[in-house]
């Protein structure tokens, strides 16, 4: 077997980050998106008032990792990642500001100062360090339903330019895990980018966008899948089962994708891998590998590559490249 040569570590970043930490959703009903998110799902109210709800998942000590706002229509208002002290929040903005994106200051409720910004394509950012800490639910078992979310996990996106979004957030200290790439062009077709030592943080896949493809919520059991389908598929939400249960190829992880009353994809996922080490090696799949999509060999239906949810404030525009992965009939 050839020995692997692993890559330069990168070990110096601009300025640091935890993790991705939570997802803001305009909602058009707050009374449906409750009954999914909480009363199906199993996510934990933390505060609730007429425009808002905030949710916690059951390992989180945080106070949110979903925000649901009451809107008129249905969009994404911001992709929030937690970083370790206030000072990174200074780094952060020098590093936004050096590149001419323009950043702003906010105090969102239960949280102390957060930095606000656009990426280049115009993906609404938000970073913190600090945010309130609740107890912890984690061994309180009565409260563990549906299909028992322990925390948010990661985000993936559509992407106008996924070489292009790989670099910029390579350069923000996001490393590479995994990647499709067309082997005619060279080109990247979807990639993978963790901070906190497993598969992802963040994910980008070619499309038209930017969009928020999906977030998703670590489960500890590919069985909890298993039994929130029974659950689903006999209260009334059988027809937002969109994909899975299954295996990717890509991370290796267990999964289900089901959608919300308002067409915002959620991601149930599982048994990844850890990539800890600074060197790890990113392992490169080809777009015409059926197995990158799902180990087993069923290929992903042509919805799960065409919606998303579209970002506030920001006009998507077609992909960059052309190129088209196998889809389910």
């Amino acid at each position: 077997m050839a020995k692997l040569m692993p890559p330069d570590p990168q070990v110096e970043f601009p300025f640091r980050i935890s993790r991705f930490s939570h997802v803001e959703y305009g909602v058009r009903d707050l009374n449906a998106s409750r009954k999914f998110y909480v009363d199906t799902m199993g996510l934990v109210v933390t505060h609730e008032d007429e425009g808002c709800i905030r949710l916690r998942a059951l390992e989180e000590r945080g106070h949110h990792c979903l925000r649901l706002v009451q809107a008129d229509r249905a969009d994404v208002r911001a992709i929030g990642f937690k970083v370790p002290d206030d000072s990174e929040l200074d780094r952060a903005r020098e590093f936004f500001e050096q590149r001419s994106l323009e950043t702003a200051w906010c105090e969102p409720a239960f949280m102390e100062r957060a930095l606000r910004v656009r990426d280049p394509w115009g993906v609404p950012l938000e970073f913190y360090a600090r945010m309130d800490r609740l107890p912890s639910l984690h061994q309180q078992y009565r409260l563990y339903r549906g299909v028992k979310p322990l925390r948010i996990d990661h985000a993936n996106l559509f992407v106008p330019d996924v070489d292009g979004s790989t670099s910029f957030y390579g350069s923000m200290g996001f490393r590479l895990t995994e990647y499709t790439e067309d082997a005619e062009t060279g080109r990247k077709w979807a990639s993978w980018m963790h901070r906190k030592g497993n598969v992802h943080d963040i994910a980008f896949t070619n499309g038209r966008g930017p969009r928020l493809h999906h977030s998703a919520f670590w489960i500890s059991n590919p069985l909890h899948i298993i039994e929130f389908l029974d659950l689903i598929s006999t209260t009334g939400y059988l027809a937002s089962i969109e994909r899975g249960p299954g295996r990717h190829g890509i991370s290796n992880a267990f999964f289900l994708y089901v959608i919300d009353p308002d067409g915002h994809r959620i991601e149930l996922y599982s048994s990844d891998y850890q990539t800890v080490d600074p060197e790890h090696e990113p392992i490169k799949w080809d777009i015409d590998d059926p197995a990158r999509q799902t180990l087993w060999g069923a290929p992903a239906p042509r919805s799960w590559f065409n919606e998303g949810s579209v970002f506030a404030g920001t006009e998507p525009v077609e992909p960059v490249y052309a190129g088209t992965p196998i889809v389910a009939p």
